[in-house]
């Protein structure tokens, strides 16, 4: 018997497939009892990609997505991604190890306050002292991560729960020492080993628990579709938190359609509609939110992206949708508030309203215009003369080669930033960005996650080659476990995103300067094939091996020399 037997059976029994580590003694009963039990354990080379992995087999699957870290150091380093998860309503449950029970407060090799440290970023902690918890400890967590709104839940397993319940008498057993107290602590010592695995056998791991998504009210979902049904200049905003159920999307997809309103989609919902549907509208935004006479949020909170608010008509009425009252009521108050799935509410609204596209016919090509407007700037500018390499003509011709099945990550500033306004995901659930937190660092485990969670999808990492570093040496993950991806990093030579701002502001580059590193050869390091774009006429070429090396199983890295253009400037966020 042991305890890490325990927590590999409830995660098998709740549908977990992977486990996403890096290794440790306070955790490896864990790992070895999953691997025991076909859950699929994945080695990553920093806790913080373990997270992120899991955050992106959450968001794809709607399986919480389930990390393990050994104590201390592990538990730390995971803090950034937690928080990440949080902000980002992902369900994910952490495993944090411990000291043992005993040890506590004594100095004990990693034994930190764990709990105060994570429980401001969880929605829950949990903190188990007797083996015969951990069962009912676990199955909670990842029920609680989510019901509701969901997010991060962290266990923290002590080492002496996990591993055999002899093996733990035996390192109890003896240490006392001789004479009256020795053996009169000896004593203490078996009855505190008999304490730790008590009653364990009473509680087996249960089938899985299915966590029904909160529904949307009724009554508003009314009010909405009356303001719909007289709207003029109506525009849809779909964010994140309209698939955080991701079973619903092609729902989602058809009420959209049924509603025939004006759409721009943000974030996981990129790629909602397709690559290129009629109703979509990719550009311009803020230009229609400043003319729109009613503005309906579903799943997209109002804040720093929306300049809290300001972005949007001052006459106009808006609706907002989604599962966080407070997210729903911060910086401005909607005229219509929609508690329950984002998702849901727009399946709702599209049964419920009597729209009428006709009355916004003009307005809907106004739109299409201004988009149409801003597609030729892009293209007029992705033929300008940049060296080495324009990153416009080169996001380009990425766009180009994708496949249908390609799935996008984005971890990066500029040039991701870039990538937004010119890769087109192809369907739902096909496009992975950290959301509001804005968090660097992310690629390497959201390429895991995707990889794992679509293994017939091609998927494409987007790096800048500031976030390049913080997750590079994942391809010898990538590689270990035979998960092929293509990354490209779009490089610079800084932090360009900063330095926009930076230098025309203050004058100087301080901090915002990299060199021009050779990520292909660090690829080739790991084991993984590396390219490299110096000029515009090796785009093609370059792309399609990297696709030829993806195909053979390798993880690739295509280090792309770009340039610097104005098309972002002055789009530093606050």
């Amino acid at each position: 018997m042991n305890g890490g037997a325990l927590v590999a059976e409830v995660l098998a029994r709740q549908g977990v497939q992977h486990l996403f580590t890096l290794c440790g003694g306070h955790i490896s009963p864990i790992l070895v009892e999953a691997k025991r039990r076909g859950v699929r354990v994945i080695d990553v080379r920093d806790e913080a990609t373990a997270v992120f992995a899991a955050d992106a087999v959450a968001r794809l699957t709607g399986v919480p997505g389930v990390a393990a870290v050994t104590a201390g150091p592990g538990v730390t380093n995971t803090i950034t991604a937690l928080q990440n998860a949080k902000m980002a309503e992902s369900p994910i449950v952490l495993l944090g190890g411990a000291t043992a029970t005993l040890l506590e407060g004594r100095g004990s090799l990693q034994d930190i306050d764990q709990i105060s440290l994570v429980r401001p970023l969880c929605k829950e902690v949990a903190k188990v002292s007797r083996a015969r918890d951990l069962v009912p400890a676990l199955e909670r967590a990842l029920r609680v991560a989510q019901e509701g709104v969901p997010g991060p839940v962290f266990v923290e397993c002590p080492v002496d729960l996990l591993y055999d319940r002899d093996l733990v008498r035996q390192w109890y057993g003896g240490k006392g020492g001789r004479g009256l107290k020795g053996r009169l602590l000896n004593l203490y010592l078996r009855y505190y080993a008999r304490r730790l695995f008590a009653g364990v056998g009473r509680r087996s791991a249960g089938d899985r628990h299915e966590v029904a998504p909160p529904e949307p009210e009724r009554s508003p979902v009314g009010k909405a579709a009356r303001l719909l049904e007289h709207a003029k200049r109506p525009v849809l905003v779909v964010g994140s938190g309209a698939l955080t159920d991701p079973a619903i999307a092609a729902r989602v997809a058809d009420a959209v359609e049924r509603l025939a309103v004006p759409t721009y989609l943000a974030g996981m919902a990129r790629g909602l509609l397709g690559r290129d549907h009629p109703l979509q509208r990719r550009h311009q935004r803020t230009a229609a939110l400043k003319k729109a006479d009613l503005v309906i949020l579903a799943g997209f909170p109002i804040d720093f992206r929306l300049d809290y608010g300001r972005k949007i008509n001052r006459k106009a009425q808006v609706v907002a949708a989604g599962r966080d009252e407070e997210l729903l009521t911060r910086n401005r108050a909607p005229d219509v508030m929609v508690l329950g799935d984002a998702g849901r509410f727009v399946a709702a609204l599209a049964d419920e309203a009597e729209v009428k596209p006709d009355v916004w016919a003009g307005w809907s090509e106004d739109l299409a215009a201004r988009d149409a407007e801003r597609e030729a700037e892009i293209a007029r500018t992705a033929e300008e003369v940049v060296e080495p390499v324009n990153p416009l003509a080169l996001l380009r011709e990425i766009e180009r080669v994708i496949p249908d099945h390609g799935i996008l990550v984005a971890d990066g500033g500029d040039f991701v930033a870039t990538a937004s306004y010119i890769l087109k995901p192809r369907g739902p659930l096909c496009w992975l960005d950290p959301g509001p937190f804005g968090t660097l660092g992310v690629g390497g485990g959201f390429a895991l996650g995707a990889k794992l969670s679509r293994p017939e999808s091609e998927v494409w990492l987007l790096y800048g080659d500031g976030s390049a570093a913080y997750s590079l040496a994942e391809i010898d993950t990538f590689l270990r476990h035979g998960l092929p991806v293509i990354a490209v990093i779009g490089n610079d030579a800084g932090w360009t995103q900063i330095a926009r701002e930076q230098v025309e502001v203050l004058g100087d580059d301080v901090g915002v300067t990299l060199r021009r590193t050779a990520y292909h050869l660090v690829a080739e390091g790991y084991g993984g094939r590396g390219f490299e774009i110096t000029r515009p006429e090796e785009i093609g070429e370059v792309l399609q091996a990297a696709r030829r090396a993806h195909a053979e199983g390798f993880p690739v890295v295509v280090n792309a020399q770009i340039g610097t253009t104005e098309f972002r400037k002055g789009s530093i966020s606050m």
